[in-house]
């Protein structure tokens, strides 16, 4: 099967040509964002986040390690995204979340987020990860460099609070419109990259009750008026 490859469009030149692949692994480690424009060899234009999508509709992901065009093996790691954080606030909950020090790493990965690092245990450090699978992250909300999370488990209905600074705005946006189950607080702005159809769609109904409302009390003031003329 043919590897298309795109040109890398860059203060109006062109640099490559690279292959998904590679594209996909510059976006990761930050030497691509998500808008940079891309060409393909037909001339088509298109964003690494469009290229990206499309990879994943097509295969699922992306595989961090091992030969280009190579399929995920199974039990294999398929990593959508790695960003850097710390953790600002961590409840207690259904998930076990060690007391992390320090920078983190976050992956987002086909079915889970998984945030790895360092804490304190006794007179020394330890490593340790804990994942959340996506399906049980009900709720984000998005303010600047701060990702809040909202996890719930079949054992532990209540929710469970978990705040990433992940120190770019961009690394922010990107982490909260890779969690596809996840919902805005309530209150909150739509999250990074959501279509608002649902929100503009509601506007319009609470534009009638307003009006509609108006309407009411402007006719009882009107009999009220005649009545008492």
């Amino acid at each position: 099967m043919e590897n298309p490859v795109y040109h890398v469009v860059h203060e109006g030149r062109k640099l490559g040509p690279f292959d998904r692949r590679t594209i996909v692994g510059m976006k990761v480690k930050k030497a691509l964002a998500a808008a940079d424009v891309l060409v393909g060899a037909d001339g088509v234009q298109l964003t690494v986040a469009e290229l990206v999508r499309q990879g994943q509709a097509a295969d699922g992901g992306f595989v961090m390690s091992g030969d280009a065009g190579q399929a995920p093996a199974a039990g294999r790691s398929v990593v959508h995204g790695i960003y850097t954080a710390t953790v600002l606030t961590l409840e207690s909950g259904g998930y076990r979340v060690p007391p992390f020090k320090g920078e983190v790493e976050v992956r987002v990965q086909t079915q889970a987020l998984r945030i790895s690092g360092r804490f304190r245990e006794g007179l020394g450090w330890r490593e340790d990860r804990v994942k959340f699978p996506l399906l049980d992250i009900a709720h984000a909300r998005l303010h600047g460099t701060v990702v809040d999370l909202w996890v719930r488990t079949p054992e532990h209905p209540a929710l469970q609070r978990l705040s990433l600074d992940l120190q770019q705005p961009e690394s922010a946006g990107e982490l909260a419109e890779s969690l596809p189950h996840a919902a805005p607080w309530p209150g909150s702005e739509p999250l990074a990259g959501r279509s608002q159809a649902g929100t503009s769609a509601v506007h319009p109904m609470l534009w009638t009750a307003v009006v509609g409302t108006a309407l009411i009390v402007l006719a009882v003031l009107v009999w009220v008026l005649t009545r008492t003329a």
